[in-house]
């Protein structure tokens, strides 16, 4: 009987932890077209490309130093193309394949390069002509 009672505590508490955890994630927002063009990081970085890119996705929560892009949070941008997984599996792929943590800036831009090479890449212009449309 002790056995249950203490499988029904792990089991609560570990669904209390799940419950935390959710909330938290759920805080993240899906970027904007105008959240994007924020001009910061390119005053920050001077234009350099890599360290600009990395700055922005960085700040809006699609990349860490760690692990790199964020591949889940990515397609929910692109969810309207309704190809999540075949998103997921490039970005990751192109995440993997560049990753180098001894030269984030570098890894953050050939990591998007590859994934945009294709069509995700005019998924991303469409995207990003969003921010020109509304002016």
């Amino acid at each position: 009987m002790n056995h249950l009672r203490l499988a029904i505590i792990c089991w609560s508490c570990l669904l209390i932890v799940m419950a935390t955890t959710t909330e938290a994630a759920s805080v993240w927002k899906l970027p904007t077209a105008e959240m994007v063009h924020e001009e910061k990081c390119r005053q920050e970085n001077q234009e350099e490309d890599a360290a600009t890119l990395r700055c922005l996705v960085k700040k809006l929560g699609l990349w860490t130093d760690e692990s790199g892009y964020n591949a889940k949070r990515i397609a929910k941008i692109f969810a309207g193309h309704n190809q999540m997984e075949e998103l997921m599996l490039v970005v990751e792929h192109c995440n993997r394949k560049e990753q180098d943590p001894s030269r984030l800036d570098d890894w953050a831009f050939l990591a998007y390069r590859c994934a945009t090479s294709g069509q995700f890449g005019h998924w991303v212009k469409d995207f990003m002509s969003q921010k020109k449309v509304e002016r």
